[in-house]
């Protein structure tokens, strides 16, 4: 996902996330440090030890970080049942009258077309076998650093879904959030909002302006949490993986209150190998992978979606950007994106 900054520090990053195929030894993918960022994001010295974390605390935190379990995820209403033509009687078989239709019939959902990938990519890899075009609903993510965007050319190039920076911290909005909400949305794409949390204000702050700036759609994808080190913030906070992780659920405990919906995490090599790793597997996740799959980057952790390229071309956008992947079929998509779980 793209952050605030310089052009210079935005060009030496898409450099860094053209990582070379020759990464494929599990061992030193799993161990070395990662080689992968996101954007303008500056990689540390040395990575923060991971820690054994087990379960989520529980224990007292400052009252505006106060935890509160979310409770059950309230169910997104099913399609209603097909109304089916009445069968044709066959030959020697007195005609059946048919029920009688209601006056208002209830409309039959559509489905969503799916456009295939037509995507060009300025550094691509080869994964092999494993490759993201293999699967069938690709996406993007955008935010102000895509300008003006066509959006009716990166829908028909193959971007099915879109998530949009929304918010950072407490206290920023993206310039271009309600421009690319309200133009995705009549180009006919899926479209989502993302938070880049900033680990220098209280989880609860954070969650109130996401809150407060993006509306509770009912046709929008579920709510996401960018959670990644950012070496070019002023915040130099490194809390330790238990904090991260409390910090973690207020944020997504009050989101889930209030759309309804379990936020999806997302996240980069560095920030997953140092707190996330064996933890929150109820969650979604959005894992960033652009020189190998991500079974080999996140190992034994389900995914979702997959952020395979940081540097895509479309008709739709000048410049580059971040191509994504969903985890599944075409009819796991439409059930998933409906609101039912594949």
């Amino acid at each position: 996902m793209r952050l605030s900054g310089v052009p210079a520090i935005f060009l030496t990053c898409l450099a860094l996330s053209g990582c070379s195929s020759s990464l494929d030894s599990e061992s030193v993918l799993a161990r070395a440090p990662s080689r992968e960022t996101t954007s303008s994001i500056t990689l540390p010295p040395a990575p923060v030890p991971a820690a054994n974390v087990g379960a989520p605390v529980a224990q007292a935190a400052p009252p505006q970080e106060e935890l509160a379990w979310a409770g059950p995820v309230p169910n997104a209403p099913q399609f209603a049942p097909v109304m089916q033509t009445p069968d044709v009687p066959m030959p020697n078989e007195r005609p059946v009258a048919a029920a009688p239709m209601p006056a208002n019939p209830t409309p039959r959902a559509s489905r969503m077309q799916i456009y295939s990938h037509r995507f060009r990519d300025a550094k691509p890899i080869n994964f092999g076998s494993a490759s993201p075009r293999n699967l069938a609903v690709h996406g993007v993510d955008v935010s102000r650093w895509q300008g003006d965007i066509d959006w009716v050319k990166l829908r028909t190039q193959g971007a099915n879904f879109a998530y949009i920076k929304a918010t950072d911290g407490g206290d920023h909005l993206d310039p271009m959030f309600k421009t690319n909400w309200r133009k995705a949305k009549e180009a006919g794409l899926k479209r989502g909002a993302y938070h880049f949390f900033y680990w220098c204000r209280t989880a609860g702050e954070q969650a109130d302006w996401f809150i407060r700036n993006v509306p509770r759609d009912p046709d929008a994808l579920p709510p996401v949490i960018d959670v990644e080190w950012n070496g070019e913030s002023s915040c130099k906070n490194r809390p330790s993986p238990e904090r991260v992780l409390e910090k973690m659920q207020v944020f997504m405990d009050k989101l889930e209150r209030h759309y309804g919906q379990r936020p999806i995490i997302y996240t980069a090599p560095d920030f997953y190998r140092d707190n996330l790793q064996g933890e929150l597997l109820d969650y979604p996740f959005w894992l960033r992978s652009v020189a190998a799959h991500p079974s080999k980057i996140y190992r034994g952790r389900k995914w979702l979606f997959w952020q395979y390229s940081g540097s895509g071309l479309s008709h739709g956008v000048e410049g580059r950007i971040d191509l994504n992947v969903f985890h599944g079929s075409g009819d796991d998509w439409h059930n998933w994106a409906s609101g039912r779980s594949t």
